[in-house]
């Protein structure tokens, strides 16, 4: 039972590694935002859900496959999924730039859709606990474009 909480976390902690970075988060109360923004709590909360149910796709792959089993592409796609996820963080808040920030949305978006066709060749009807994922990355994108284009 051990072995199985510690495989977890370990899936798990990856994703807030960039939350714990020392950089400018009062940028968001400073620029222009539309009126679909969501006060700034909302993000820790449900960006913490999305990391906890990725996590539970990581380790059920991990569960279902030994490590040199599961696919190549999958492990890809993971990865460019979690690079663009974290450089959101970087490039909007430690860069403050608008525009970066929307194309790291975008590729989040664009990685997750592909990761979750991945997660169904692996774990099945399991890839649907990914669906929260795509709806907040499709949210994140219209308010990180709509932010760039309002603060132009």
């Amino acid at each position: 039972m051990i072995k199985k909480i510690l495989l977890y976390v370990l899936c798990l902690l990856p994703w807030f590694i960039t939350s714990i970075l020392p950089l400018n988060y009062n940028y968001y109360k400073e620029i222009i935002k539309p009126s679909l923004a969501p006060p700034p709590i909302f993000y820790g909360i449900a960006w913490s859900i999305i990391y906890i149910l990725v996590a539970f796709t990581i380790y059920s792959v991990i569960r279902s496959y030994k490590i040199n089993e599961i696919p190549s592409s999958y492990k890809k796609t993971l990865i460019i999924n979690y690079i663009f996820n974290q450089s959101f963080t970087l490039v909007f808040f430690g860069l403050n730039n608008n525009f970066l920030g929307f194309a790291s949305c975008l590729g989040t978006l664009l990685s997750t859709l592909f990761l979750f066709e991945e997660t169904e060749t692996l774990i099945g009807k399991k890839k649907f606990i990914l669906i929260p994922y795509i709806l907040l990355s499709i949210f994140a994108c219209i308010l990180s474009l709509s932010i760039y284009l309002l603060n132009i």
